[in-house]
């Protein structure tokens, strides 16, 4: 299995003296390997050997797969001559694509913060593509559904956490200034908050589990508790000053979370869009 029949190396022997020396150079806790399904068979077969070879090793070693990425025919995704696309050339469409929407939807802004605009939003969408389903199933890459601003997806969650800023703007506030009791009385209010306390056994399950998904599903059901709180539960305009805090409070805590789950994920976050 590690030497062929003419005394050559093969894959699994390099993958071994691979991992003798990452284990030798950086004492690792954990070592991960992220690749497509298909070579689960030659990672159970490296583990197995190593654990014979060095027994008293104490490093976790993980194989994280993946699933294939379709085209919207269903078929493995390339381009329209049937080669593999380069990711460089991914990434620059999918700025160019969100650049097209910006300049539909905000013709106004200069043309700088147009392009910055796309950057965020086209590198955001493909990243949470790739991120949200779960990982070992196959998923059909669509242009239309990745930069839609709603549904599970990176611009709808950009456009929840600028859209609190915005609450913020129109009453001359600072995030970071909002602080004070928090009262729950309505059920918007309360699911809202619920929904906050679970972020750090997201990110525990996410960690322990290899699985961002879930990650990605806590932020786009946040944003839709946020959105039935800020529909139904007055912010600026609230009764009395005493509930206007607290909601502002609510605010706050949202838009944190959902930056620091986005950021987590490796996706900016924008105070306008």
């Amino acid at each position: 299995m590690v030497q062929k029949s003419d005394g050559a190396a093969n894959y699994t022997t390099t993958d071994l003296a691979t991992l003798a020396y990452r284990l030798a150079t950086w004492h690792p806790d954990e070592i991960i390997y992220v690749t497509d399904g298909r070579q689960q068979l030659h990672f159970q077969q490296i583990f197995a050997a190593f654990k014979k070879w060095r027994p008293e090793a104490t490093t976790r070693l993980a194989h994280v797969w993946f699933g294939s990425i379709l085209g919207e025919d269903g078929k493995p995704f390339k381009t329209r001559s049937g080669e593999v696309i380069r990711l460089s050339d991914l990434l620059n469409e999918a700025e160019e694509r969100a650049l097209e929407v910006v300049n539909a939807k905000s013709p106004e802004l200069p043309l700088e913060a147009r392009r910055e605009i796309a950057r965020i939003v086209g590198l955001g969408a493909v990243k949470y593509a790739d991120l949200s389903p779960n990982r070992q199933s196959d998923y059909v890459f669509s242009w239309s559904k990745m930069l839609a601003l709603s549904g599970n997806t990176a611009p709808y969650l950009q456009y929840a956490y600028a859209r609190i800023q915005s609450i913020f703007r129109k009453g001359n506030f600072q995030p970071g200034q909002c602080a004070g009791k928090v009262q729950l009385r309505e059920a918007q209010e309360i699911a809202l908050a619920r929904h906050l306390l679970n972020f750090g056994l997201i990110l525990e399950a996410v960690a322990e589990e290899y699985r961002p998904n879930f990650l990605c599903n806590y932020l786009y059901e946040l944003a839709g508790h946020f959105t039935a709180f800020y529909e139904n539960c007055p912010v600026l305009k609230a009764e009395d000053e005493q509930v206007k805090a607290s909601r502002l409070v609510l605010c706050h805590l949202t838009g944190a979370v959902l930056k620091q789950g986005l950021e987590v994920l490796g996706i900016e976050v924008l105070e306008q869009m």
